[in-house]
């Protein structure tokens, strides 16, 4: 099926003063789109063309770099988009994910300092991510486009530390953008929505 870019799910400056309109227009218009397109040239003669994303995603990693690429980037802010919100973030989870995330991961002080230091330790560009994997919450980080997915495990949370994410609004300060993340935009009804079927 082709790829086509998601409207944002909220407006341009909505994120504000966390994430500005700017970073939004060239990150969702000019980046997310480039994936869409470049993703929907290389996904034709593929032998991937019926199938679903996160088939695509799966099936093209190790085979097709440019296609794995773009459809994994497409993958990931398909859901990073929805991973925010404006008034989000902080410590007040749903009572499931809360508990579990007390008991997989050491409390939410101790995820929050883990999330943050995995997307600061992701050299060059990629993703830190909150996932489900063999029945346990883990914080992990890919490379790139690279997505847990192909690793087994089912994305959660993801937050982007590509420098087209916050270089705008934090230059070279990465740790600073992942803290505003963690405390004022994560979407966690999202989150917990994604917890709930991964369960």
């Amino acid at each position: 099926m082709a790829f086509e870019l998601p409207d944002l799910p909220y407006a341009y400056d909505a994120l504000g003063p966390y994430m500005s309109a700017e970073t939004l227009e060239y990150h969702h218009d000019k980046h997310h789109m480039a994936y869409v397109t470049n993703g929907n040239n290389l996904l034709k003669d593929s032998g991937l063309e019926g199938k679903s994303l996160e088939e695509v995603v799966k099936e093209s990693f190790g085979k097709n770099a440019g296609l794995f690429n773009n459809a994994g980037q497409h993958y990931n802010h398909i859901h990073f988009w929805k991973w925010m919100k404006p008034n989000g973030g902080g410590n007040k989870l749903p009572g499931g994910l809360a508990s579990r995330i007390d008991s997989d991961l050491g409390g939410f002080d101790k995820f929050r300092a883990d999330f943050i230091a995995a997307g600061t330790t992701q050299f060059g560009s990629g993703w830190a991510w909150l996932v489900m994997k063999d029945g346990k919450l883990v914080v992990t980080k890919t490379p790139n486009g690279e997505n847990p997915l192909v690793h087994g495990a089912v994305p959660l949370l993801g937050v982007d530390v590509w420098e087209h994410s916050y270089y705008i609004d934090y230059r070279n300060a990465r740790p600073k953008y992942l803290e505003a993340f963690v405390d004022n935009l994560v979407n966690w009804d999202y989150v917990d929505e994604l917890f709930q079927a991964a369960s």
